[in-house]
């Protein structure tokens, strides 16, 4: 690797800036969902172990700059106990942080409140960062999530202070580079989504990089109807067909093999339960909608996965949320998972509602690794350089 970690700092004694993601969603005043809260604590309780002081710092929703009352990190305060274990000091104001009461001094864990009430922070001010680098004697990233931010708490202050990685960054980073940087072969890819056009530069570098590629979900419809099929009413960029067409001659030039559905599932309304059948992928009723793919699909898809030794996954096969449209879905994730637990595959998945589609398939735990980060980790697959990751490495 080359960038640090916890293992190559010596943190007895010193104030630690640890950088996190605890951007989580919030109803009535509670967190409604801790994972991203939970994610951290082994960053924390390392720094805790080695004789550090973790002073945490996050963002909180889009504040741009000001002051928001109803955007305050307090709200995570008591979530955060409860995971660590222990107490953790609020602390309101960077002035307050720059002259810590008596409180602040003695507590073990201390949460700066959110950084985006700072317009330094999102413009990636140096002064801003220095003043915040004032604030401890190391640097320490654990929001990958972050990472393609070019932000004074993500990038800036990692040059201002000796700098690593925290647990969660460190595993993410650690899986990417186990499934693009110098994965085992085969590679094998699933895409699936709504639509191309949000996804060019992912489908661009995947196919240099993978020897198979899945496209599911939406936009398999727009590379059917790139093949001069008609898709009825499905959902459809059909102003991205020519697209679609360059991305497939790029595939066929870099090796890539593109797996569009033989047979797909067709109803005429999305609905729990909805009167569907499944038809060839040239065969779609000029008043249905392609909602999933069909037996066939799942079945050669579950068999490059039994040929694959890595697998990258981003996004569903199919109308996921809307049973019986979520089948495609369901059967491959479970049976790269069941491929993963055996040992026989590296499974990463991660960005958009993958995680969602995983964990609705009973499917997640399994995987090698399901990443919790969304915009980084697609900005990752596009092979972009991600700002928070280039700064560690000095």
């Amino acid at each position: 690797m080359s960038w640090k970690t916890l293992d190559d700092m010596d943190l007895a004694g010193k104030r630690v800036l640890v950088r996190v993601d605890i951007n989580v969603p919030v109803s009535g005043g509670q967190v409604t969902d801790a994972t991203r809260i939970d994610r951290i604590v082994p960053t924390v309780e390392d720094i805790l172990a080695k004789g550090g002081k973790p002073i945490l710092i996050a963002h909180f929703d889009r504040p741009k700059g000001r002051v928001v009352p109803e955007m305050s990190l307090r709200v995570t305060v008591p979530a955060l106990e409860q995971a660590l274990g222990r107490k953790v000091q609020f602390i309101e104001t960077l002035e307050g942080a720059e002259h810590p009461t008596e409180e602040a001094r003695a507590a073990e864990v201390l949460l700066l409140e959110n950084i985006r009430f700072h317009p330094g922070e999102e413009a990636g001010d140096e002064d801003f960062a220095r003043r915040l680098a004032s604030l401890g004697d190391v640097y320490c990233n654990d929001a990958f999530s972050a990472a393609h931010r070019a932000h004074a708490s993500t990038t800036v202050l990692a040059h201002l202070l000796p700098a690593c990685a925290g647990r969660l960054m460190q595993a993410e980073l650690q899986a990417l580079e186990a499934a693009l940087g110098d994965p085992a072969r085969p590679v094998m890819a699933v895409v699936g989504g709504a639509k191309v056009s949000t996804k060019l530069d992912l489908l661009g570098n995947l196919v240099t990089r993978v020897d198979s590629l899945v496209i599911g979900g939406g936009m398999a419809n727009t590379f059917i109807a790139a093949l001069g099929l008609d898709v009825g009413k499905s959902l459809c960029e059909h102003e991205m067909t020519p697209t679609a067409r360059e991305i497939m001659i790029k595939a066929g030039a870099a090796g890539c093999k593109i797996l569009l559905p033989a047979d797909v599932v067709v109803a005429r309304e999305l609905a729990e339960g909805a009167a569907h059948e499944t038809v060839g992928a040239h065969a779609c009723p000029g008043d249905a909608m392609i909602l999933d793919a069909g037996p066939q699909a799942i079945a050669r898809i579950k068999a490059h996965i039994d040929g694959a030794k890595t697998l990258l996954w981003n996004g569903p096969l199919g109308a996921f949320e809307v049973a019986p449209f979520d089948a495609a879905t369901n059967a491959a994730a479970l049976h790269a998972a069941a491929r993963s637990r055996a040992g026989r595959l590296v499974s990463v998945a991660g960005g958009g509602d993958t995680a969602s589609a995983l964990n609705r398939a009973g499917a997640a735990e399994d995987f090698t690794y399901v990443s919790s980060a969304g915009g980084a980790f697609l900005e990752w697959l596009e092979g972009k350089d991600l700002p928070g990751v280039a700064a560690l490495k000095g």
